[in-house]
């Protein structure tokens, strides 16, 4: 059996997180939670919403399908213009 949606939107999230060189802590920022809200929607202790779902999608300039398709399908639509650099790189060793 394949990954249960909220399983793969946590994936998801993780990937694009990793794309994008953002932390917990910027995407709690964007989505008006804290760093702990975000680690149990990760961590699976808590859920995703779909207003979640449409404000990551609205940062990340995907649409909510894409999404919800899953890691490869989000990154592959995710903007270039968003993908990690080495700038961001060195500004998250660098603690952010």
């Amino acid at each position: 059996m394949g990954l249960s949606l909220e399983e793969s939107l946590r994936l998801t999230v993780a990937a694009l997180m990793q794309a994008t060189g953002e932390s917990q802590r910027a995407i709690a920022s964007v989505l008006g939670l804290t760093q702990t809200q975000i680690s149990r929607r990760q961590s699976g202790a808590a859920s995703w919403t779909l207003d979640d779902v449409d404000a990551l999608a609205v940062h990340y300039g995907i649409g909510p399908l894409d999404l919800l398709a899953g890691p490869t399908r989000a990154c592959e639509a995710l903007p270039a213009s968003r993908h990690r650099t080495a700038a961001t790189v060195r500004k998250g060793r660098s603690g952010e």
